[in-house]
């Protein structure tokens, strides 16, 4: 960099507010490496979201401490809210986790196109502010006992910050990554996979130190995390940058549109989403993807120890027939089942994203319908001939593959619909993630119910519902079959680009547009290296405890 470009550089951002976006545009020499351990930095402290259940049962028991104290018949939901002198219920409790899904597609949704122009860093520290600001709201709602101040802070004011967090790094790492977009995403939303891996075995060491005589120390334990996470995230955002307009990797090329008629080269403003077929087909992709594995992941513990009772832990009985201490036994089994699909989850989010960048978007989802199909189909069969092997890899790559479904998508809408509102867009999509969140558990539970209520034995009662979701495939890959490229009259025209661009503050470096994508110095590797170990390390930790509950499972 010149002497000159440097003074430019500096004058310039010395007029820019430092939290815009134009303040973070990459110097040429930028290593964009640097930019996914930004997003994981933010999506593996969002990611807790999944692992707050960790929390529930401390939470029934918070006045009662030994046992909880139970509150009245008289008292509803609306009352356990405000009420004071008994706790609340582990299913009132789990109305936090409905919030979480449903404020992420929203706040998505509504805030996809301020993030596209006010840029990742600022959309970075607003998630922080909230996410972090949402679990100390719910702090003082703990010391003071009042649920509805747990709702306002994590549930609504963290929710925002989770939608806005988990669509903040899509954009920009599909700019940086043009060569390997699927590789990218995959990266930064199997953090939000590895949240919880890292936060539930971290929360639960915290509350044993916090607990005491007169508490259960959930509320300390919310205030420690919010501030780790404050840290974390803060740096995170503070880390991006975005590329310069014109900027690819050097080397490299788009391929000739000829070459992939699915990879556009054009751009669709967001605005215009909602009446594009393709849009449509996608969102039926992804949420017919999400409701059928959120519903085996929702139910992959019971499934496992009802279906094979105490042959888990080598006793020849059906689950009915177990005493209280064998049931103990088999629910250690399942807890040691259910991490290793955590790891299928974490794993599936970054391999079939980077496969994807080889096979296609498209192709990838036609596996995931197709083979995804055969193995719900062949669960019943597994279960039935006593497969238990077979029957935990059929799970374990199912659940490979919804996690895999959620990393591909935001590449399957840079391919259709342009990379200049792809985050946007991309946060449009997301109703479709917490339309999945309603219609999967909702489903897979009134199912088993109602099997159980003709009076089937508990080891067939997932028979039926396993072949309702080879249905909600079998939808999943008609739409994607259908999915065509985007006719041209949907695009922006130059002119439309031009001041979407002018909005976004995009704008390009001095000096070459295709500069260099690699470091800038043995200074720069350095600050790479550091980045990733920021991340990796705990990122590492919280995959060996998950591997000691894994272990369980095999011993």
């Amino acid at each position: 960099m010149s002497p000159d470009l440097s003074a430019d550089a500096l004058a310039g951002q010395a007029r820019t507010p430092f939290l815009s976006k134009e303040r973070i545009v990459a110097a040429p020499g930028f290593n964009r490496w640097l930019v996914p351990p930004a997003a994981l930095a933010i999506h593996l402290c969002i990611g807790m979201a999944y692992g707050f259940s960790v929390f529930w049962l401390p939470l029934s028991r918070a006045i009662g401490i030994a046992e909880p104290l139970r509150c009245g018949a008289d008292v509803g939901f609306l009352q356990e809210l405000f009420v004071t002198g008994c706790d609340w219920k582990v299913s009132t409790l789990g109305w936090m986790y409905t919030l979480f899904f449903v404020l992420l597609g929203s706040s998505a949704a509504i805030w996809g196109g301020w993030l596209e122009r006010a840029g990742p860093r600022k959309a970075g520290v607003v998630s922080a502010l909230c996410w972090c600001g949402g679990m100390l709201i719910s702090a003082l709602g703990i010391q003071m006992h009042q649920f509805w101040l747990m709702l306002l802070g994590s549930g609504v004011i963290g929710g925002i910050g989770l939608g806005l967090g988990y669509i903040s790094p899509v954009s920009t790492l599909i700019k940086w990554f043009p060569d390997k977009r699927g590789m990218a995403t995959g990266m930064a939303i199997m953090g939000f996979g590895g949240g919880a891996m890292i936060g539930s075995p971290l929360a639960a060491e915290l509350m044993a130190k916090f607990a005491s005589p007169t508490s259960v120390g959930v509320a300390q334990t919310f205030t420690v995390m919010a501030v780790v996470y404050f840290v974390f995230m803060m740096g995170g955002a503070l880390a991006y940058r975005v590329p310069p307009t014109g900027w690819t990797p050097a080397g490299w090329t788009a391929p000739a549109s000829r070459a992939n008629v699915m990879i556009t080269p054009h751009h669709v403003h967001v605005k215009r989403v909602w009446g594009i077929p393709q849009f449509w087909l996608v969102w039926m992709v992804l949420c017919m993807n999400v409701s059928a594995g959120i519903g085996v992941i929702g139910m992959a513990s019971p499934m496992l120890q009802e279906v094979f009772g105490g042959s888990l832990i080598g006793v020849s009985a059906r689950f009915g027939e177990l005493g209280k201490s064998q049931l103990a036994a088999i629910a250690v089994v399942a807890a040691g089942f259910t991490a290793l699909l955590s790891l299928f989850n974490i794993g599936g989010r970054f391999v079939w994203a980077s496969l994807s960048d080889r096979l296609g978007r498209k192709m990838t989802y036609m596996v995931f319908f197709v083979l995804g199909g055969l193995l719900y189909a062949s669960i019943p069969t597994l279960a039935a001939s006593g497969q238990k092997l077979l029957f935990v890899g059929a799970v374990c790559v199912i659940v490979s593959m919804y996690g895999g479904g959620f990393a591909t998508v935001p590449a399957y809408l840079a391919d259709l619909f342009g990379t200049q509102m792809v985050g946007a867009i991309h946060g449009r999509l997301l109703t479709a993630w917490a339309t999945a969140g309603i219609l999967g558990p909702v489903v897979v539970n009134y199912m088993r119910d109602y099997q159980l209520g003709l009076g089937l034995p508990r080891e067939q009662v997932y028979n039926q519902t396993m072949y309702i979701l080879v249905g909600m495939l079998a939808i999943g890959l008609v739409c994607n079959l259908l999915v065509r490229p985007v006719d041209a009259r949907y695009f922006m025209t130059e002119a439309e680009l031009a001041e979407e661009k002018r909005l976004a503050h995009d704008r390009g470096a001095a000096g070459s547009a295709t500069a260099s994508a690699r470091s800038g110095g043995q200074a720069g590797g350095v600050v790479t290296w550091l980045a990733w170990a920021a991340v990796c390390v705990p990122l590492a930790w919280g995959i060996y405890r998950t591997a000691l509950s894994v272990a369980t499972f095999f011993h």
